[in-house]
């Protein structure tokens, strides 16, 4: 059930609802909207009655919500959700990107790219720390010094830093040097992970799984949120299908309907959507064109020595090009990209 405060309720009338709720021995959720306080409830087993709380003060009405990921439906929050991650927003009306390597390969590589993808108008730094390979004997990451090497390049750049975090015992560490804590493919359903990630304020990029249904990205985003932390950005990364010739399948009907379905802003991961560096930048057009909010691109001062997905990471020249081309599709559809 979602409560509806009116525009004037004051603190202690949402504070009295919030009570109410916790009495009846659930869980209350107040998310502030641009006009008014919203008050989702969880742990409920059935349909609550509306009469228990609309006949409170400040209260203006009471919904049921049907969508079984309540928190992060748009039947809770119409108005889109913005992430402020180190003051710069994610889901507002631009576009923002984030790009940058795979790994964090050494201290040079790490400041050519981000020097490079700052340059062309990227402003977060994505590179991984942790890398969870399919092979154990693929290149695993430099663990905790690619964090300090991350976070020198924040300071020599400015760009904030996303990087994957891969398990719970690893968490408190890369949440120390990261802005933002990637949840990968791999991991979307870890409810151990998730459920830790909600325990943090700490911005979330969520990807989606490599099989997961839309419905399952939500409901793993809404373990996030039901434990506190509203923080969070979904990506759609491609998922595995019948398709041999391309790395994933990147859907970009998942697009619009997530941004029907949520008020959490919506990225694209061309690079892990399509896996071959020739067809990046079409898709991460797409991508712009059907409404994400974000791009998340790997970029590589030089993708052929990569230690990792060098297959599908652009170089420096090329992410200058497709910076270009989304930001003429951005003016088209009235979303600058930032």
């Amino acid at each position: 059930m979602l409560i509806v405060m009116k525009p004037q309720a004051t603190p202690d009338e949402v504070e009295a609802v919030n009570e109410r709720i916790r009495s009846m021995g659930l869980t209350p959720h107040s998310i502030p909207g641009a006009q008014r306080v919203a008050i989702g409830i969880t742990g409920n087993k059935g349909a609550l009655e509306p009469d228990v709380f609309v006949s409170m003060a400040g209260v203006a009405d009471a919904i049921r919500v049907s969508q079984p990921f309540k928190l992060v439906s748009r039947e809770v929050k119409e108005e889109d959700s913005i992430i402020d991650v180190g003051g710069i927003p994610v889901g507002g009306p631009e576009v923002m990107v984030m790009a940058g390597p795979c790994s964090v390969e050494s201290k040079e590589q790490i400041l050519e790219a981000a020097q490079g993808v700052r340059a062309s108008g990227a402003r977060l730094l994505r590179g991984g720390a942790f890398k969870p390979r399919t092979s154990p004997y693929e290149f695993q990451g430099l663990k905790e010094e690619g964090l300090k090497l991350l976070a020198m390049a924040r300071d020599a750049t400015g760009l904030k830093v996303v990087t994957e975090v891969k398990d719970t015992e690893t968490l408190p560490m890369v949440a120390e040097y990261s802005d933002v804590l990637q949840v990968g493919a791999r991991n979307m359903q870890n409810y151990s992970l998730l459920e830790a990630l909600g325990n943090l304020r700490k911005p979330v990029l969520l990807k989606r799984g490599l099989s997961a249904t839309i419905k399952e990205l939500l409901m793993a985003a809404e373990y996030i949120l039901s434990r506190g932390n509203y923080q969070v950005m979904l990506c759609e990364r491609g998922i595995r299908t019948y398709e041999t010739m391309t790395r994933n399948t990147l859907d970009i009907n998942a697009v619009p309907v997530l941004k029907a379905l949520t008020h959490l802003p919506v990225l694209v991961d061309p690079s892990h959507g399509i896996g071959l560096r020739k067809h990046v930048a079409a898709v991460a057009r797409a991508g712009v064109a059907a409404g994400a909010d974000g791009l998340i691109i790997e970029v590589h001062p030089c993708p052929e020595k990569a230690l990792s997905d060098g297959h599908q990471s652009l170089s420096l020249p090329e992410f200058e090009a497709l910076m270009r081309q989304v930001r003429g599709i951005g003016t088209a559809i009235g979303r600058p990209v930032a």
